[in-house]
């Protein structure tokens, strides 16, 4: 087994999404300037990866290259070294401007590569978009997080690495907890993990829990060698009866579970080096 204390853990930090603001939480960032001090403060608590939506003047969500350029100007101003990963989902039915951005070069971008249900509606990834957002990330040298919502979505993964679509080795992030979606079941995880290792022996892994779901899917990961995702995107309490005060409060526990479990939170310029990223 391999010893926790050569295991660093990468925390990520999922800043602020696509959706309305929840709960009346005004601790969620918007505006550029907000995301940009609440990712500092997550960094410096511990985090390494920045998960990164943008907004428009409206607080809904945008597309819009400029923007997203903003929001890595500043995280490279104020997090040295910090992983920047774009996001290109949470606009269910948008086409090829969801990849807009990706010209920019980020270190890395999530990318789901399979449709799945969602609470109201269904999120679309229709196979010629997966295909033509895969090639721009190959083709700006970024590296795909796998947003993995079904098991499908990992052999899908692995299929496409197969072919040269995708970058080896993987690195697969599984969602869990999304209502109409995969629950947060530790007998699923366990077997999200050995299908992984099966199929792509060489692939890194995550995890993210929605909503109540965050806490213990930030353990699972952190207990069984992976690595974890936190964040106001996915979850904007502390616990059942408290609202979360910061981003860095997510992360903090995050980080707390990391020093239960033995493991060391890794720097970033550690969790490029386990990502395979070019240096910062």
């Amino acid at each position: 087994m391999t010893d926790p204390a050569k295991n660093p853990c990468i925390i990520c930090v999922a800043i602020t999404g696509s959706l309305p603001t929840k709960d009346n939480n005004s601790a969620i960032p918007i505006t550029i300037s907000e995301q940009v001090e609440s990712t500092q403060e997550a960094f410096e608590a511990g985090a390494t990866i920045a998960h990164c939506h943008v907004r428009d003047d409206a607080g809904k969500p945008s597309s819009d290259p400029e923007r997203f350029a903003r929001l890595r100007e500043g995280i490279a101003a104020h997090c040295p070294g910090m992983i920047v990963q774009f996001s290109t989902g949470g606009r269910s039915g948008a086409g090829r401007e969801r990849g807009g951005m990706l010209g920019l070069r980020p270190d890395m971008a999530s990318l789901s590569v399979g449709s799945n249900n969602f609470p109201t509606r269904v999120y679309e990834n229709p196979p010629n978009l997966v295909d033509w957002l895969a090639a721009e990330m190959l083709a700006h040298d970024i590296k795909p997080e796998i947003e993995a919502f079904d098991l499908s979505h990992i052999v899908q993964a692995t299929r496409m690495a197969a072919g040269g679509q995708l970058k080896s080795p993987l690195y697969v992030q599984f969602v869990m907890g999304v209502k109409n979606a995969m629950p947060a079941d530790e007998p699923i995880f366990d077997f999200y993990i050995e299908t992984l290792k099966r199929l792509a022996p060489d692939a890194q892994w995550c995890g993210a829990g929605i909503g109540p779901e965050q806490l213990r899917v930030n353990e699972w990961c952190i207990a069984k060698g992976g690595h974890t995702r936190t964040g106001m995107e996915d979850n904007v309490r502390l616990d059942r009866d408290t609202l979360a005060p910061s981003n860095a409060a997510l992360v903090k526990r995050a980080a707390e579970h990391c020093a239960k479990y033995g493991r060391p939170v890794a720097t970033s310029a550690r969790a490029r080096a386990i990502l395979g990223l070019r240096p910062a």
